[in-house]
């Protein structure tokens, strides 16, 4: 049986829309060295249309010199959630259509590993609410934007923490669990 993994950057105040505010704090290689733990172990890579199409074309055309996450994104199986054809394509990708709950829990019983998300922050906001998901790593950026897309929307959700680190950039690693 598969684990759900999400991946978020994300601002004090929540917000994970258009994460191009990130830049300005600089990537410490100790955050790639996080997230490379978690997608080593992932067999399948699940996102929402829309960030699937954001996705596509960026990852598409990269290879393993430009970024060593390349090869990820590039040959692991990814099955999009949405009610619409994306207007991508995109290797090794799957549309498993509208969200429906039952589908997710049948990709977990039948991946044998881990299924990362990355962005997807309404088919996130959907596993949340279902307790589908196993580990959210939430890279906490320390800034408020005070506009933008909130993760979290307005029905909550419980969490434990499992663990945290923080970079010497500022940002704080914080990897929840189902409470």
């Amino acid at each position: 049986m598969g684990t759900i993994a999400v991946h978020e950057f994300i601002s004090l105040d929540g917000v994970f829309e258009n994460p191009s505010w990130t830049a300005e704090y600089g990537f410490d290689p100790k955050m790639g060295e996080a997230i490379g733990a978690f997608t080593s172990t992932s067999k399948a890579i699940l996102l929402g249309r829309k960030t699937f199409e954001m996705f596509a074309p960026a990852w598409s055309t990269r290879t393993p010199e430009e970024d060593p996450g390349a090869p990820f994104f590039n040959e692991t199986q990814k099955y999009v959630v949405g009610s619409q054809e994306p207007n991508v394509e995109w290797a090794n990708s799957t549309r498993l259509g509208a969200y429906d709950a039952d589908a997710i829990r049948k990709l977990k019983d039948e991946t044998d590993g881990g299924i990362y998300i990355s962005g997807s922050g309404t088919l996130v906001r959907a596993l949340l609410q279902e307790g589908l998901v196993d580990d959210l790593h939430l890279f906490v950026y320390p800034v408020a934007l005070g506009e933008g897309a909130r993760l979290f929307g307005s029905d909550g959700v419980k969490l434990a923490l499992k663990d945290s680190e923080v970079y010497a950039n500022g940002v704080a690693h914080l990897n929840y669990g189902p409470a």
